[in-house]
């Protein structure tokens, strides 16, 4: 049976400057593999440096790998073909305000990938619209707003509301809870996991909150130097870590916690 998504031996290497004539490859992450199944997460850990940000650049499109490939359905997706890629990959972001244009209503940014990547007509696409924020708990009237008219937790929506409108079937969560707090952490998780049911999602959730991780993902992968340390089911990992990092990790979890 042919997995959503399948990564085999995924690395990237840059060119880096040694000497005013003499180039050499540095690698920031190592071939990795993995599967991912429609409504399953995988959450992704590791310290500064250790590749995680570029895995997702990968997976989104914002790179081309050294070695290996990105299959979706079986079929493999190309190296710029961005529109391949983002009609079925896309990526949130920790500071969604930062991600919105303040000078267009939430329907401009909305209706902008509709436009790209449909032959949907006007109707059609605000009728997408209205439907995409009720999934994300905003009102249709929103899609006459400014981004400043916003919190940062409807911010967050509008963001998962772009991230979703074109239907994809992976979505990459780049600290995107990491900004908010808990309540509305709470809020967006729980909403997260809603759309995933109905819609058939998969996640990758890039995150340091091994709360997060506990409850929202299934598989989870540790990353240190670029290299993959620990895989497999969230609870096995977590519950007999093996690599210093996540041993770490979950220590300092537990100690803020006893200080809260």
């Amino acid at each position: 049976m042919t997995s959503l998504i399948e990564v085999k031996d995924l690395s990237k290497k840059y060119k880096v400057k040694k000497g005013w004539f003499r180039t050499e490859k540095k690698t920031v992450l190592e071939p990795l593999s993995f599967k991912l199944e429609a409504q399953e997460t995988l959450a992704v850990v590791g310290e500064i440096g250790s590749g995680k940000s570029t895995l997702a650049k990968l997976l989104v499109g914002a790179a081309r790998p050294s070695t290996g490939s990105i299959c979706l359905n079986g079929q493999q997706l190309q190296a710029g073909n961005f529109k391949q890629r983002c009609q079925h990959v896309r990526m949130i972001f920790q500071n969604a305000g930062s991600t919105l244009n303040p000078s267009l209503t939430i329907r401009q940014q909305l209706e902008e990938p509709l436009k790209l990547n449909t032959q949907l007509d006007e109707e059609q696409r605000i009728e997408m619209i209205r439907a995409t924020l009720h999934k994300v708990g905003l009102l249709a009237d929103h899609m006459h707003f400014y981004p400043h008219m916003f919190s940062g937790g409807q911010k967050q929506r509008i963001s998962l509301a772009r991230a979703i409108i074109l239907q994809p079937q992976l979505v990459i969560l780049d600290e995107a809870l990491a900004a908010l707090d808990l309540s509305l952490r709470a809020q967006l998780i729980n909403l997260l996991l809603e759309l995933q049911q109905t819609m058939g999602l998969a996640y990758i959730l890039v995150s340091h909150d091994i709360d997060v991780i506990q409850h929202f993902s299934d598989k989870l992968m540790v990353l240190r130097e670029g290299r993959v340390v620990e895989y497999g089911n969230t609870s096995d990992v977590l519950e007999n870590p093996k690599d210093i990092f996540t041993r770490n990790l979950m220590l300092s979890q537990r100690k803020s916690k006893i200080m809260a």
